[in-house]
């Protein structure tokens, strides 16, 4: 009996430790820079949109939409990383934000659903530091540089 009791406590540790150690890398953000017009994000474990504000902070998993008289502008770590301004009507997922604590390699996805963005990139630093955006029909990725953006929606 005391054995199983054993087994189980330490499932749980190992588990924990897992968790908390997820937690670390998973510690990059977007802040809200400026906005105009309707601009909604969709939290990750949110089921509804909620109207944006400047200064608002958004996390891996996060989303960010635009009206037909909507625009922001993103800065993704504090602007060190990269500045993201998001045209009207657009949709766009923080689908990974991570940075490897044992290098500081940061690896970035954007995922593009509809609309038009427009990326400032740093140079990156780290031979493994990734920067990436996703569209419905490609994957476009860079080391530093400006550059845009558009999905039309086809009709």
């Amino acid at each position: 009996m005391k054995i199983v009791k054993c087994a189980v406590i330490l499932i749980a540790t190992i588990s924990l430790t897992f968790l908390s150690s997820a937690q670390s890398i998973d510690n990059r953000s977007a802040g809200i820079a400026n906005l105009k017009g309707r601009v909604e994000i969709k939290r990750v474990n949110d089921k509804i949109w909620r109207p944006a504000k400047i200064g608002m902070i958004l996390h891996q998993g996060d989303a960010i939409m635009t009206a037909a008289d909507g625009w922001a502008v993103l800065n993704l770590d504090k602007g060190k990383t990269a500045s993201i301004e998001i045209k009207k009507n657009t949709r766009l997922s923080l689908s990974k934000l991570k940075e490897d604590d044992a290098n500081g390699a940061k690896n970035t996805l954007l995922n593009l659903a509809i609309g038009k963005i427009l990326i400032k990139v740093q140079k990156l630093r780290k031979e493994s530091s990734k920067f990436e955006v996703k569209t419905p029909t490609s994957i476009i990725g860079v080391r530093g540089t400006k550059f845009s953006v558009e999905v039309e929606n086809l009709k």
